[in-house]
């Protein structure tokens, strides 16, 4: 039996775990997390190290190089969705399972268009590669969903931080993996593909055997008797849930801006880079820099977040404000600009750190599967759109200006920061009051913490 059904009382179920085995089960869950996450980060960034080569070998043309990362990341905004409505039925191990597998068999996909020649067929591949960003961007959620309220952002960053691994290893496994196919047909660029495709199916056989039981349905069985009931998990009602509260607004605003500015800025770096000079290897040491930065401080960012939610995301502000003066006015001071870039992924991280865990406070358990699918849509659309403005700003104002633009995102982002902490509600009304701004100490009565009736964790 489904470990959400049948929550009533009956000697034919065992009793909710005690606070030694949830512990235990928070302990085994993360660790799945983070080697799902691991592995994962390491598909997509040996993949996509080499996809604008790959698009441009394929299209013929300079001018289409870039189509591959987007066609990336409007995959990930828009199989974000039907992900989401998946683990919103059934749980989170069947829906990360599925974005590795589409994730695979988008990576073969792009390995038939490169052999073919056949650019649509790549672009699409590429597409439904950008299900396996989805299911790493889920699993940070799904970190929280049996976490304790005090230790949630910390949850979440753990498996941010495992990104770390994947994203350095990944683009110096490019060229070896390129090399690997030599003979068989494949173009070089295309090599990289086949591995994440690997990587990729070793992430869903380790999610599918080791995530259990799954997170998501062992907290709704251990949730009070309201968020147990599927009503209301439609994406009509997260919509609904982020409209009513103002803490919700803000962490998906807060999410959305800091993805937008750091996409923006980070992806026309190396263009601004090599107009003054800088060759191949000094970028490629400025944006293991802005890794660096973006993931291997999540951990820091989680302890933060976990005193209070606010000053963190006021934190991302600075920082992201901080990293666009540094690097909008570097000029042709290229440590200037890598120590911009650096801040941008810490500020970043702080964002989406503390805003994930306030848009997990925020709103009851039924609807948070629906609500953080929402957000990975809302957070990928808007870094869409924002790499392609960005390139043309760049063509006709250039970076500083860029940089500039980017600062001005900010600035909404702040007022309602401010408003939402002079306006926010007594503690007690309801999943999105005050303790998800200023700490944990009063979470949601959703909480797994909280059981109100008997249920099954098996």
């Amino acid at each position: 039996m489904d470990i959400a059904d049948g929550l009533a009382p009956s000697p034919h179920r065992p009793a909710p775990p005690g606070p030694e085995e949830l512990a235990a089960l928070r302990r085994r869950t993360t660790g799945v997390l983070v080697a799902g996450q691991i592995l994962g980060g390491l598909g997509v960034a040996v993949g996509v190290a080499l996809s604008p080569l790959l698009a441009r070998q394929v299209g013929g043309t300079e001018a289409v190089a870039g189509l591959a990362p987007t066609a990336t990341v409007a995959g990930t905004a828009l199989l974000s969705v039907p992900l989401a409505a998946l683990m919103t039925a059934r749980g989170r191990r069947p829906g990360l399972v599925l974005g590795y597998l589409i994730g695979a068999a988008g990576a073969g996909v792009v390995v038939a268009g490169a052999v073919l020649e056949h650019f649509v067929l790549l672009l699409a591949g590429m597409a439904a590669f950008g299900a396996s960003s989805c299911a790493n961007l889920q699993s940070r959620f799904a970190a929280a969903d049996l976490a304790e309220p005090g230790r949630r952002a910390r949850a979440i960053s753990l498996v941010v931080w495992a990104t770390t691994i994947g994203a350095v290893l990944g683009p110096n496994l490019a060229a070896p993996a390129g090399r690997s196919v030599a003979g068989l047909g494949v173009p070089e660029a295309a090599g990289p593909f086949l591995w994440a495709g690997v990587v990729f199916l070793a992430a869903a056989l380790l999610v599918a055997v080791l995530l259990r039981p799954d997170p998501l349905l062992t907290a709704r069985a251990l949730a009070p008797e309201a968020d147990r009931t599927p009503k209301g998990r439609s994406f009509r009602a997260a919509a609904a849930a982020v409209r009513t509260s103002p803490q919700a607004r803000l962490a998906l605003t807060v999410i959305a801006v800091s993805h937008t500015v750091m996409v923006s800025v980070m992806s026309m770096t190396p263009v601004e880079l090599g107009h003054h000079g800088a060759g191949i290897e000094l970028i490629g040491l400025v944006i293991s820099g802005h890794i660096a930065g973006m993931y291997a401080f999540s951990p820091l960012m989680g302890r933060l977040a976990d005193r209070g939610r606010l000053p963190v995301i006021g934190l991302c502000v600075a920082l992201l404000g901080c990293a666009a003066l540094l690097a909008g006015t570097a000029g042709a001071s290229h440590g200037r600009t890598a120590a911009g870039l650096f801040v941008l992924g810490l500020g970043w991280s702080a964002g989406l750190v503390a805003g994930s865990a306030l848009l997990t406070d925020a709103v009851p358990q039924a609807v948070r599967p629906a609500v953080q699918g929402l957000s990975d849509l809302t957070m990928n659309a808007s870094a869409g759109i924002g790499g392609a403005v960005a390139g043309l700003v760049m063509a006709g104002a250039g970076y500083g200006m860029l940089n500039l633009l980017a600062a001005v995102l900010l600035l909404p982002l702040t007022a309602l920061a401010l408003f939402t902490a002079l306006t926010r509600a007594p503690a007690g009304e309801g999943p999105g009051r005050a303790g998800g701004l200023s700490g944990p100490a009063q979470a949601p009565a959703s909480s797994p913490e909280e059981p109100a009736a008997p249920g099954s964790s098996s």
